[in-house]
Protein backbone atom coordinates (compact mmCIF):
# COMPACT_ATOMS: atom_id res chain seq x y z
CA UNK A 1 0.00 0.00 0.00
CA UNK A 2 0.82 3.99 -0.92
CA UNK A 3 -0.06 7.14 1.31
CA UNK A 4 0.30 10.21 -0.96
CA UNK A 5 -0.01 12.97 0.89
CA UNK A 6 -1.13 16.17 -1.87
CA UNK A 7 -0.82 19.50 -0.60
CA UNK A 8 -1.98 22.41 -1.85
CA UNK A 9 -0.51 25.89 -0.74
CA UNK A 10 -3.97 27.98 -0.66
CA UNK A 11 -5.79 30.02 2.74
CA UNK A 12 -7.33 27.50 5.01
CA UNK A 13 -11.60 26.92 4.23
CA UNK A 14 -14.34 27.94 6.62
CA UNK A 15 -15.60 24.38 7.96
CA UNK A 16 -18.89 24.52 6.17
CA UNK A 17 -16.78 25.49 3.16
CA UNK A 18 -14.51 22.75 3.51
CA UNK A 19 -17.18 20.67 3.64
CA UNK A 20 -18.56 21.92 0.75
CA UNK A 21 -16.15 21.38 -1.81
CA UNK A 22 -14.86 18.12 -0.44
CA UNK A 23 -18.61 16.82 -0.62
CA UNK A 24 -18.97 18.21 -4.13
CA UNK A 25 -15.60 16.17 -5.41
CA UNK A 26 -16.19 13.22 -3.56
CA UNK A 27 -18.10 11.39 -5.94
CA UNK A 28 -14.93 11.16 -8.38
CA UNK A 29 -13.16 9.57 -5.47
CA UNK A 30 -15.88 6.73 -5.25
CA UNK A 31 -15.38 6.27 -8.68
CA UNK A 32 -11.44 5.54 -8.57
CA UNK A 33 -12.33 2.85 -6.08
CA UNK A 34 -12.00 0.22 -9.09
CA UNK A 35 -8.78 2.52 -10.21
CA UNK A 36 -7.27 1.12 -6.73
CA UNK A 37 -7.99 4.57 -4.13
CA UNK A 38 -8.89 3.06 -0.65
CA UNK A 39 -9.32 5.79 1.05
CA UNK A 40 -9.13 9.70 0.81
CA UNK A 41 -9.08 11.87 3.80
CA UNK A 42 -9.52 15.80 2.69
CA UNK A 43 -7.07 18.23 4.39
CA UNK A 44 -7.98 22.31 5.20
CA UNK A 45 -5.14 23.62 7.43
CA UNK A 46 -3.81 26.93 8.13
CA UNK A 47 -0.82 25.52 5.45
CA UNK A 48 -3.56 24.87 2.75
CA UNK A 49 -6.06 22.00 1.39
CA UNK A 50 -5.10 18.82 0.07
CA UNK A 51 -5.41 15.13 0.74
CA UNK A 52 -4.11 12.05 2.12
CA UNK A 53 -4.80 9.26 -0.30
CA UNK A 54 -4.52 5.32 0.28
CA UNK A 55 -3.41 3.53 -2.76
CA UNK A 56 -3.04 0.49 -3.26
CA UNK A 57 0.15 0.86 -5.33
CA UNK A 58 2.24 3.19 -6.33
CA UNK A 59 1.12 2.47 -9.84
CA UNK A 60 -2.10 3.14 -9.16
CA UNK A 61 -1.55 6.39 -7.42
CA UNK A 62 0.93 7.94 -10.24
CA UNK A 63 -1.98 6.85 -12.74
CA UNK A 64 -4.37 9.70 -11.25
CA UNK A 65 -1.70 12.32 -10.47
CA UNK A 66 -0.97 13.22 -14.28
CA UNK A 67 0.26 16.53 -15.70
CA UNK A 68 -3.25 16.72 -16.63
CA UNK A 69 -4.36 16.28 -13.17
CA UNK A 70 -1.56 18.91 -11.62
CA UNK A 71 -2.77 21.42 -14.42
CA UNK A 72 -6.68 20.65 -13.31
CA UNK A 73 -5.50 21.68 -9.58
CA UNK A 74 -3.63 24.84 -10.33
CA UNK A 75 -6.14 26.21 -12.13
CA UNK A 76 -8.95 25.48 -9.64
CA UNK A 77 -6.89 26.32 -6.37
CA UNK A 78 -4.51 29.12 -8.06
CA UNK A 79 -1.27 26.79 -6.62
CA UNK A 80 0.82 23.83 -8.76
CA UNK A 81 -0.15 20.82 -5.75
CA UNK A 82 2.96 19.04 -4.11
CA UNK A 83 2.53 15.34 -4.04
CA UNK A 84 4.17 13.36 -1.74
CA UNK A 85 4.83 9.26 -1.38
CA UNK A 86 5.11 6.84 1.41
CA UNK A 87 5.50 3.30 2.07
CA UNK A 88 3.09 2.11 4.75
CA UNK A 89 3.47 -1.55 6.05
CA UNK A 90 1.95 -1.51 9.41
CA UNK A 91 -1.73 0.74 10.08
CA UNK A 92 -2.98 0.80 13.87
CA UNK A 93 -6.62 0.81 13.24
CA UNK A 94 -8.13 1.76 16.73
CA UNK A 95 -12.09 1.50 14.92
CA UNK A 96 -11.72 -1.82 13.89
CA UNK A 97 -9.59 -2.57 17.28
CA UNK A 98 -6.36 -4.31 15.08
CA UNK A 99 -3.35 -3.23 14.05
CA UNK A 100 -2.71 -4.37 10.02
CA UNK A 101 0.90 -5.51 8.94
CA UNK A 102 1.80 -5.62 5.62
CA UNK A 103 4.75 -7.27 3.89
CA UNK A 104 6.82 -5.34 1.26
CA UNK A 105 6.38 -6.21 -2.61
Amino acid sequence: MIIAVVQIPMPKRSPSDAIKSATATAPTYQGLAAKGLLRKDYLNGDAGGGGIYTWVSREAAEAWYTPAWRKQMAERFGAEPTVTYYDTYVTVDNVAGEVKVRQPG
